[in-house]
């Protein structure tokens, strides 16, 4: 499912705001986090050493969010109808609810912590991969990570996922089945994040 995602991750940003905010203040290991669905392999080893950790991390966060039973709960609800594209959707709709109550998890206001990150993508432009140097300026733009706030945002962000994928998928109604099971989501998404954030502060500890 992994190179599918990559075929518009150029277009469309999936669950990052997690990730950026996983990563804490470093400003290395939050480029890292950022770009690491783009690095391959070993290759990640070529980059500064905050950045390894952040891609580390990255892929530790998204192994651990894979096998979550709490996660798997909320795929479950959407595998009749979006089966392999179902955990695309989960992670759609946690990065909606993170932002929707971005109070409970930052003193900073969303729309100025987005800001900063923006400007430090454009302060490191240099090092980051050609997909996500060509995906700034749409990203700037039409202020993606912002979006997520909204179901009108929500709705853009599927139906861009649904218009880039080359095979038959149900990704435009998802946003019919997400309102359906609107607070079941929003539950699952408040215990498993509580849980996320520990784990991955325990890992950047261990990298």
């Amino acid at each position: 499912m992994l190179e599918v995602l990559l075929k518009f991750c150029t277009f469309v940003l999936m669950n990052y705001l997690a990730h950026i905010y996983l990563s804490g203040n470093d400003e290395g290991i939050i480029i890292g986090n950022f770009i690491a669905d783009g690095i391959k392999g070993k290759k990640y080893k070529k980059f500064p050493k905050s950045i390894q950790k952040g891609i580390l991390l990255h892929r530790a966060i998204d192994s651990y969010t894979d096998t979550h039973p709490i996660v798997k709960r909320s795929t479950a609800r959407l595998h009749k109808k979006h089966g392999h594209f179902s955990g695309v959707v989960v992670d759609v709709l946690y990065d909606h609810f993170l932002a929707k109550n971005w109070s409970d998890y930052s003193k900073i206001p969303l729309n100025e912590y987005i800001t900063n990150f923006y400007d430090l993508l454009q302060k490191n432009y240099a090092i980051l991969p050609k997909r996500i140097q060509k995906m700034m300026p749409a990203m700037l733009s039409e202020n993606w990570l912002l979006n997520y706030q909204s179901l009108q945002g929500i709705s853009i962000i599927l139906n861009k996922m649904y218009k880039r994928i080359n095979r038959e998928t149900n990704l435009n109604f998802a946003i019919l089945d997400f309102e359906k099971h609107y607070t079941e989501f929003e539950t699952d998404f408040t215990w498993f994040f509580k849980e996320l954030i520990n784990y991955a502060e325990q890992k950047q500890t261990e990298l």
